[in-house]
């Protein structure tokens, strides 16, 4: 096995993680080198033509270190099986018509995550790249039942089963801390995560909650003005960004966590904060209905209802033994679908079926 990733700041050309060896394609010039692991990639091309320049190069540079791993790996004797591309684009898109798919020696698996899915609808000449990069692989895969929907809507002749990725479970447990009584949100600062119709919604409960706000985004200026319109910036702790180790503790103290986000394409802070035994309070949009189960400790509100948001965060308020119910309830659901054992039992189905020629 080894992984091929885009190169970044600060991060290791090569190394082994778990066994696995990574190896970080250099792209672009190293202040260029910003497109990957913040969720910026769009906002980032968009903006300049540094960006646009970056990402044809990570585009190239990603189709040639994939052909020589797979050079280097039939001459040692011992070929690899399968390519898995990450994201129909930029990934699938930079191995689209490689020689070696077009000589069908290799099988590739594409996996969709969300933002990939989202740019392909906005952008109405991408559909028909799109349907082509996706007819090339074996087997597709999207992390939720909606985001296969909306794949589907797009590129109609291909099957796209629903599996999602796995989240460490001895990372994210509950605590033995009491919890705090707070609010939780962790997101990009952006209109899709839905920060601004938190603080309506806060605004609107009668119980005087507060909220930490983990992330940093482009709304950044205008979310903090809405607080003190609203009158609820003194119940508001804004930490910035956080690395992933640091999470878990906010989120196992949390009385809650609230995701009033649009489209997610799966929703890993949901899944993150039920294994720490927290409830979720979330749009019934996107992939979220897939991991916030309301048979299971979930909460679902209609997109855009923040008065159903309040109503639903001043329930929790009113009864935090609740909510702790709630959250063992969940983290028994999410256990059963996203650990790494799960995922991976799955994946290795989805291989064989790839190395077997089977597209069903």
């Amino acid at each position: 096995m080894q992984v091929l990733a885009p190169a970044a700041a600060g991060l290791a050309e090569r190394e082994t993680i778990e066994g696995v060896p990574v190896q970080r394609v250099s792209y672009a010039r190293a202040d260029r080198q910003t497109l990957a692991y913040d969720g910026t990639m769009a906002e980032t091309v968009r903006a300049s033509w540094g960006g646009r320049f970056a990402l044809l190069g990570m585009l190239r540079a990603m189709r040639r270190a994939t052909a020589q791993a797979l050079h280097d790996a039939r001459r040692s004797g011992i070929p690899f099986d399968v390519v898995h591309a990450h994201w129909w684009f930029p990934a699938g898109l930079a191995l689209w018509k490689s020689a070696w798919l077009r000589a069908g020696t290799m099988p590739l698996v594409i996996t969709m995550h969300g933002s990939d899915v989202r740019l392909a609808r906005g952008v109405k000449p991408a559909h028909g790249i799109m349907r082509s990069v996706l007819g090339q692989a074996s087997v597709v895969t999207a992390v939720s039942s909606w985001l296969a929907h909306e794949a589907m809507r797009i590129a109609p002749n291909v099957n796209v089963l629903v599996s999602p990725m796995p989240v460490h479970t001895d990372t994210f447990a509950p605590s033995n801390d009491t919890r705090s009584g707070r609010l939780l949100f962790v997101g990009r600062l952006n209109a899709q995560k839905g920060a601004a119709d938190l603080l309506d919604a806060l605004a609107r409960t009668t119980h005087d909650i507060h909220c930490d706000i983990i992330g940093v985004g482009p709304d950044r200026e205008q979310l903090d003005a809405r607080a003190r319109t609203l009158g609820v910036e003194s119940r508001i702790v804004w930490h910035g960004a956080l690395p992933s180790q640091e999470l878990a503790p906010f989120y196992a103290q949390a009385l809650a966590t609230v995701m009033p986000s649009r489209e997610e394409g799966l929703g890993l802070v949901a899944v993150e904060s039920q294994l720490c035994g927290t409830p979720v309070i979330a749009y019934d949009s996107g992939g979220l209905p897939d991991v916030v189960d309301v048979q299971a400790g979930g909460t679902l509100v209609h997109t855009g209802d923040t008065a159903a948001l309040a109503r639903a965060i001043d329930a929790f308020a009113e009864s935090p033994t609740t909510a702790a119910e709630l959250g063992a309830a969940a983290r028994h659901r999410v256990l059963e679908r996203f650990s790494p054992e799960h995922v991976a039992a799955r994946y290795l189905e989805c291989y064989a079926s790839a190395m077997s020629g089977d597209r069903d």
